[in-house]
This record gives structure tokens, sequence and C-alpha cells, in this order.
């Protein structure tokens, strides 16, 4: 059973609590049942997993409106770039729509999602990169989108240069390996070096899954640390030639 059908796949247990327990009643104590009895995995960490699962759900669903409309492209990028499996989309799109409707604005999710992820954590960068991936799905992102991303961001404990790191770096392409390291050209050799260590450590899937990514959605960090090794390689080369 997948992540998704682990959190939609029953109503008993006990709920988790704040807005998306609310949001999801029950069903996210069976889904850490599910979770622990298959993977022997700490009830903590069956938590992250299902606060990342369902914060994606719910910041994507409020952040397609923030423009005013939700297109189809939009809701076609959620369903690849989260890997959904056909017999489940009812389901997330349940909680979808459900998500619209709630009186509560995206940031008491947010706050939640940070919290039980931890703040500034590679985790939750990997989370804003997939909700850009989804802003950018119909051809742009468009300001009112950004605005809200930087405020998710913002609350996911980020820094204003993080931000724009993260979001030139989805925006702009892989052409310039300094902006995918996030340094300039004027930063130190060591530096640089010292900034690629710790992105590679960071993106790592093993590290990622500890710190409640699922599985199932970890495999782009595999390519986001290709990429990370290929920006290092071409600044080595042009600083040590």
């Amino acid at each position: 059973m997948n992540i998704w059908g682990k959190i939609i796949g029953s109503t008993t247990g006990f709920a988790i609590g704040g807005p998306i327990g609310a949001l999801l009643g029950g069903a996210a104590g069976h889904a850490i049942d599910k979770i622990k009895t298959k993977k022997q995995m700490p009830e903590e960490l069956a938590l992250k997993q299902i606060g990342f699962t369902i914060g994606i759900i719910v910041l994507s669903a409020k952040m397609a409106k923030a423009d005013g409309k939700v297109t189809k492209k939009e809701i076609l990028a959620f369903k690849e770039k989260i890997n959904v499996p056909d017999n489940e989309i009812k389901n997330v799109a349940f909680l979808w729509d459900q998500a619209k409707k709630s009186s509560d604005g995206f940031e008491v999710y947010a706050i939640q999602v940070a919290d039980l992820l931890k703040k500034k954590s590679p985790v939750l960068e990997e989370l804003l990169n997939l909700l850009l991936d989804i802003a950018k799905a119909d051809g742009e992102i468009t300001k009112p989108e950004i605005t809200y991303l930087k405020k998710v961001s913002q609350i996911f404990g980020f820094s204003n240069d993080d931000f724009e790191r993260i979001v030139s770096y989805k925006t702009e392409g892989l052409t310039d390996p300094y902006k995918v390291l996030g340094v300039s050209q004027d930063t130190s050799f060591n530096e640089i070096k010292k900034k690629w260590k710790n992105l590679v450590i960071n993106h790592h899937p093993d590290l990622l899954i500890s710190q409640g990514m699922p599985e199932e959605l970890v495999k782009k960090s595999l390519q986001r640390i290709k990429e990370v090794n290929n920006a290092w390689d071409i600044i080595k080369n042009k600083k040590m030639f």
C-alpha cells in the first residue's frame, strides 16, 4: 500500500491534531498504524510522512487558487509531480476539494507542516520545490503565486535569499552552475566546495526519508544531487584550470 492509500484507507484511529487533523479526521491515526506496522517505523516518523504528504495536497490546492483560478494543467502537474496512482486520484481529489473549501487560510497548514518537519530543513525545501513545479505547470508562475510561495517559504523558516535561490533555480533553468549551488562567481573556492558538500548531504534520499519525505516521492532528489554534482564539476574545472 502506498502513502496515499495509507492516509486515506480508513476513518478509524486517532486524529493527528491541528488543522491537518481536522481535515483528515481519524484517517491519520489509521495511516500511522499502517506505516508503523508495515515498515516498523517510529510514530514520530510516520507523523512526519503524513504531514509532508498532506502538506503537499493542502498547500497545492490553496496555491492553485492564489491567482484566482485552478487550471487543468495545475491539477495534472500535481498528479504527475507527486506520483499519485490512478486508483487514488478520487481520494486525493476529495482532500484537495476539502482543502479549498476550508475556512482556514494556508498559513495554519504551513505552520503545522513546518512544526512537524523542522523549520528550514532540506525536506521542507523539497516540498517548496514541488509547489514551484506545480505553480509553473500552466506556463509561468504568476505574481500572486510568488507572493503565496514566498509567505510559505517564510513560514518554513527560509530567508529571502534562500527563496530567491530556490525560485531562480526553478525558473531560470540549470545553465548557471553558480545559481545551482546558490553561490556567486566571487565566492571563494573553499566556500563553494563547502556549499556543494552540504547540498549533496542535505538532498541525499536517506536523509530526506529520515526527515519525513515518503519514499514514493524521494526519487527526484537523485536528480537534484546529479545537477549539484555537475555544477560543482563545471565550477571546479573553471577555478582550477
